[in-house]
């Protein structure tokens, strides 16, 4: 890591394992950039219509949405990018960057060089949609993560466990928070 006092950790997993709920967890223990590659689509979708929902259609909606700007202009890397920067610049420990998509989160990692790790979360549950119809959310397991975190206890021990978590990772990467 480039950032000895840093870490960034691409994190993904799909909708409703409790990703945005670790990084509030994370931000009661350390100082957190918590950023997503949607963001921008979404700002662009609301000037348009889209009421915030996320209903299936929603998801397919963003995911092709996200999808164009991808190959139009990698906007959702370049807006990651722009945050990462940032980040580097200020004073925060931990940037999570919520890329759903492999080739997304490979072209993050390129654009960064490497400067990062990569996170996927995990929860046993009946609850979780067995296909939300888009390749963004139903493909989040097809590829190679740094580290996995299994999101299966109870909520009230789940923000020390997660805070031990990445203390863990930070320890195992020599970085300092």
């Amino acid at each position: 890591m480039k950032h000895n006092n840093k870490l960034t950790i691409v994190i993904n997993g799909r909708g409703g394992v409790g990703k945005d709920t670790l990084c509030d967890f994370a931000a009661e223990h350390f100082r957190v950039r918590n950023v997503s590659s949607i963001t921008p689509i979404k700002e662009i979708a609301r000037t348009h219509g889209w009421n915030g929902e996320k209903d299936l259609r929603s998801r397919k909606f963003l995911s092709d949405l996200k999808r164009v700007f991808t190959e139009y202009n990698d906007l959702p890397t370049q807006y990651l990018a722009n945050e990462y920067h940032t980040f580097c610049e200020g004073d925060e420990q931990i940037m999570f960057a919520h890329i759903r998509e492999g080739e997304q989160i490979a072209s993050f990692v390129r654009a960064i060089e490497g400067d990062c790790v990569t996170l996927l979360v995990r929860r046993e549950s009946e609850e979780l949609a067995a296909s939300y119809g888009n390749a963004s959310d139903d493909e989040v397991e097809n590829y190679p993560y740094d580290y996995y975190y299994d999101n299966n206890a109870p909520l009230e021990e789940t923000a020390e466990r997660f805070a031990a978590f990445l203390q863990e990772v930070a320890h195992e990467l020599e970085v300092k928070l």
